[in-house]
């Protein structure tokens, strides 16, 4: 709880401390980058953090140390900086008049053709060269999943990438050998207070601590609670909506902790993906798969896997197989707190389960026990793509005697909710797990859903991919038939 209230939002900017008392909740950092310092090598290509031409750093300090991240300056809101390290293409330099080594292996493998993408490229692979100086071409795709190029390809970049390390040392560069000094100028920004800038309705709001966020979002229910903004963010570049008053809460460390107790790990919902992917990756490793396809780096680095649950999108990649696994969730207002089965929150179309005041705390998630077999699909139009035609997940416990003891099947994309198939798995439930008796399960889709046809997929496409997915996970659990590659591309 906030013992006092500064009105300035505090953070460095390259090499310089800032101090702002007159910004609107709904600014964001592209925008103030470029039209009021000036910075114009971050560029805005699509607003919405697909493109990666606006990505610039961000240093935050967290358990481990300093971490840098990658992030989409586009959707990411000026209210969401305070007591971090901003860094710019133009922060980057070598030695003397030199260029910086990813710039240079930029220019000596020809990387680079009308030249807009490539600051963001620059930056990500900047990122990357920080933390693994000599990646292997995995971890090059993976980083430069949120960027794109039409001018050059990929090929002279991955060769640029690759070649990095033989301009320079990652351990001399600027970020490295000041590392100390920004860690300790950041250390001094965070004073305990709550920040509050605007007045009226034109507020944003970052509180001191978890119990502060909960006194304010009380004092201020309809306040817009702003995470890590992949889907906030949106809201103002693409329609144009009002945000205030803003909470901001993606530096709050009380909702950021990850923890396992008795076999079921519980994520903070500030938590992003990134942050997330270690543990559920080895814990539960089919959702590692799932939180690689979750957007490009810069995304996956500021989504929180609450936010992704507390605006109840039907297509949300998080919910469906959270809900297979029998997560349950937290709500919290003031001091009180409910935990509710995560499949219960989502009421209908836009609305969940969450009172004025109320907001998601964290999410329990249980480790299948052993014997038991999960898996999960995303089905989009093109693999690193974030636009979900249908997702599907799925919970098997058989018995000893070869029949289904416990299903549990989970869609997105199938209804105005995410939603669980209990008519599928009513067919299954006491027969025994096989070809025949899943086939006869599928005829009970059409009890289950009613898909509708958009932009991303027609009604007939997802009833025909949800069943499809359903005689996937039989054969897979089954080892019968063809085996499929769980990485492989699936078009819609």
């Amino acid at each position: 709880m906030a013992d006092k209230t500064r009105n300035q939002i505090r953070f460095i900017l390259n090499g310089d401390d800032v101090a702002l008392n007159d910004i609107a909740p709904d600014a964001t950092l592209l925008d103030w980058l470029r039209l009021n310092r000036s910075l114009r090598g971050t560029k805005e290509g699509c607003a919405e953090g697909d493109c990666g031409a606006c990505t610039v750093l961000v240093g935050k300090l967290s358990v481990e140390g300093l971490v840098y991240e990658s992030v989409n300056a586009c959707i990411r809101f000026m209210g969401s900086l305070d007591g971090t390290h901003v860094v710019t293409v133009e922060h980057l330099r070598g030695n003397g008049e030199q260029l910086h080594p990813v710039q240079q292996a930029m220019v000596d493998f020809h990387g680079s053709q009308c030249g807009f993408c490539t600051p963001g490229f620059v930056m990500s692979l900047y990122a990357l060269w920080m933390k693994t100086p000599n990646p292997a071409d995995a971890a090059i795709e993976k980083a430069l999943q949120g960027n794109l190029c039409r001018c050059t390809g990929y090929e002279a970049i991955m060769r640029a990438a690759r070649a990095i390390s033989s301009y320079g040392k990652a351990a001399k560069d600027p970020l490295a050998v000041e590392r100390k000094d920004i860690t300790a100028r950041l250390g001094a920004l965070r004073d305990g207070a709550r920040v509050e800038v605007g007045s009226g309705k034109e507020r944003l709001i970052v509180p001191a601590d978890v119990d502060d966020f909960a006194m304010a979002l009380e004092k201020e229910p309809g306040a817009t609670i702003v995470a890590g903004s992949t889907d906030v963010g949106l809201w103002v570049t693409k329609h144009m909506r009002d945000i205030s008053p803003a909470i901001f809460i993606g530096g709050l460390d009380g909702l950021r902790t990850i923890s396992e107790a008795d076999g079921v790990i519980t994520v903070g919902a500030g938590v992003t993906y990134s942050e997330a992917f270690a543990t559920l990756s080895r814990r539960i490793p089919a959702l590692g798969p799932l939180v690689d396809r979750i957007g490009g780096e810069q995304v996956r680095n500021m989504g929180t896997i609450g936010g992704n649950i507390a605006n109840g999108s039907p297509i949300g990649d998080t919910p469906p197989p959270l809900i297979a696994l029998g997560a349950r969730l937290t709500l919290r207002k003031g001091k009180a707190r409910r935990t509710i089965p995560l499949e219960t929150f989502f009421i209908a179309y836009g609305k969940q389960d969450r009172q004025p005041g109320e907001f998601v705390e964290a999410v329990h998630v249980p480790v299948p026990a052993e014997g038991t077999k999960f898996a999960v699909y995303k089905v989009t139009k093109r693999r690193d793509e974030d636009i979900t035609a249908t997702l599907g997940a799925f919970y098997l416990t058989e018995a000893k005697n070869g029949t289904v003891a416990d299903i549990r099947i989970a869609y997105g994309g199938m209804a105005p909710t995410p939603k669980r198939a209990t008519a599928v798995e009513t067919a299954l439930i006491g027969k025994v797990w096989s070809e025949t008796s899943v086939e006869s399960a599928m005829a009970e889709y059409a009890s289950d859903f009613t898909p509708i046809t958009d932009m991303r997929a027609t009604a007939e496409y997802r009833a025909l991919a949800a069943r499809n997915l359903l005689l996937r996970f039989y054969i897979e659990t089954t080892g019968t038939g063809a085996p499929f590659q769980v990485t492989r591309n699936e078009a819609a």
